[in-house]
């Protein structure tokens, strides 16, 4: 199981990269109860649509978390939003393989907790690697990610090596 935060959900679906994740991946994917409001509030934006759509279809799992504390915990300590928080209680809670976060707080929250992690460019650069995407389709989908997300030059610089832009 992957468990999805708001951020990199989001992210996906603007990128027009979500439908090809979903198809391509061969676990379940989940988001708790708090990352499905989050990412389906907007009710007129494409990507909140999108998003619903996949919940409503089963494609995308909602899971209710159990420990409660545990979250309000990871809040304060973390200096995370709910979302994040309840994303990495679930992924305690059901032994998720991974966590799917842009979150700069919560990445450092899935290190500290030696909890695994991805980020939508990683899994961008992977897709790609497993020609899932072809080349145009990745070019395309990094534009996007650069427009919506934070990535420092850095990470940018990596991920068009890894896909052999320039």
């Amino acid at each position: 199981m992957i468990v999805f935060d708001s951020s990199t959900l989001i992210l996906l679906a603007k990128a027009d990269i979500l439908d090809d994740f979903i198809d391509d991946y061969r676990g379940a994917i989940s988001v708790p109860k708090e990352v499905e409001a989050e990412s389906c509030s907007r009710k007129e934006s494409f990507d909140a649509q999108l998003i619903r759509k996949r919940i409503d279809e089963k494609r995308i799992g909602v899971t209710k978390i159990s420990n409660k504390a545990l979250c309000t915990k990871f809040m304060q300590d973390f200096h995370i939003c709910r979302g994040e928080a309840e994303a990495l209680v679930l992924a305690i809670e059901k032994k998720a393989k991974l966590v799917a976060t842009d979150d700069k707080n919560a990445i450092k929250a899935c290190k500290l907790l030696k909890l695994p992690f991805t980020s939508a460019i990683v899994v961008l650069v992977r897709m790609r690697e497993k020609e899932a995407i072809d080349k145009e389709k990745a070019k395309a989908v990094l534009a996007a990610l650069i427009k919506y997300g934070r990535y420092n030059d850095e990470i940018v610089k990596g991920a068009k090596e890894r896909l052999g832009l320039k």
